[in-house]
């Protein structure tokens, strides 16, 4: 008897090896409709036979375009014939000043499923994520300009308060997950802002990459996706260093001592002074390469004094300088 075509085996075994000991609990698969995130929680149904956990399908509902709110109910209409134990729908508000709509959307997205597992005693969320998928974020990052993190692209696993985070596919590619749809009769919806010329990430998709392909010869997204991975791990090294820096300058009041910080290597100095500003109520969401080059500024300018000799962070948090320490306070 012949087995399951190979673009769905290789989905299956993806998401098998993600969900390795899992405990009896639902998991989350996030799924827009899309051929990659329906291939994902078919393969999460699949492997879910015989196991002591559930599979929940969660859509959101950005609101962002006309009949979002019937898109969803197909869309949960259609989990719950894969074989979801349970669906959930989330209408979300994309509202973040300063930040574009696609940005805007991914952060109102990630907050509505953290709360989502949260809610319903879940420790992982599957997200869709392919190959693809990873070879454009890393060339945004290139464009950018703001360092390893944001050319290692997207991690594999990551966490969020008590969440764990998780990309299944993103050895996939594009290709694979709609073949492993067509292979279970699977049919998808193509999101209109996929070919929208206004985004970024679509021109990125329809115009820069196939350039690239053509005149660089195929095999560019496959390399973007492999040095992803390669800067992930240097990174992941990186701040482990910084980790235990961070604790071993820490003083006891919760100051930090710029003193031994400075005989680090500008990649630890930087990593500790943001633990530090994250560790005294900085918001992580807006704090920004900017404050930390300030922070660096500061450290290096101890004997100023005066207004100068302070520097202002997101989440109404000063830094100040007390001889060797930097300390923080409330705005």
């Amino acid at each position: 008897m012949a087995g399951p075509d190979p673009a769905v085996a290789a989905a299956r075994l993806a998401v098998r090896r993600s969900l390795t000991d899992l405990p009896p609990q639902p998991v989350l698969v996030a799924c827009s409709g899309g051929a990659d995130s329906l291939a994902l929680l078919a393969a999460t149904v699949f492997e879910s036979r015989g196991c002591p956990w559930t599979v929940v399908g969660v859509t959101v509902d950005h609101a962002l375009q006309d009949g979002s709110a019937e898109r969803a109910r197909s869309v949960a209409a259609q989990m719950a014939e894969l074989g979801a134990d349970e669906t959930v729908t989330i209408r979300v508000s994309v509202e973040a000043p300063g930040m574009g709509p696609e940005a805007a959307a991914r952060q109102a997205r990630y907050a509505a499923l953290s709360e989502a597992a949260e809610r319903l005693g879940a420790e992982r969320v599957l997200l869709g994520h392919t190959r693809d998928d990873q070879a454009e974020t890393v060339l945004l990052g290139l464009t950018r300009g703001s360092g390893g993190r944001s050319i290692a692209g997207m991690r594999r696993r990551y966490t969020e308060g008590r969440t764990w985070f998780e990309r299944p596919l993103l050895d996939l590619t594009r290709h694979e997950t709609e073949r492993a749809c067509r292979a279970q009769g699977i049919t998808w919806w193509e999101d209109p802002h996929n070919d929208d010329p206004r985004f970024t990430r679509s021109r990125l998709r329809r115009r820069v990459l196939p350039v690239l392909e053509e005149e660089l010869g195929p095999g560019v997204s496959a390399a973007l996706a492999r040095t992803a991975d390669l800067l992930q791990q240097d990174l992941a090294a990186l701040e482990e260093l910084a980790d235990d820096a961070f604790e071993q300058l820490r003083t006891d009041d919760g100051g930090l001592d710029t003193a031994r910080l400075e005989t680090q290597p500008p990649a630890i100095v930087t990593r500790v002074l943001r633990l530090a500003a994250l560790a005294a109520g900085a918001a992580p969401a807006d704090l920004s390469k900017g404050h930390v080059g300030a922070l660096v500024e500061l450290m290096q300018r101890r004997h100023a004094s005066g207004p100068a000799a302070q520097v202002q962070l997101p989440g109404s948090v000063t830094a100040y300088l007390d001889r060797w320490t930097m300390r923080f306070r409330p705005t």
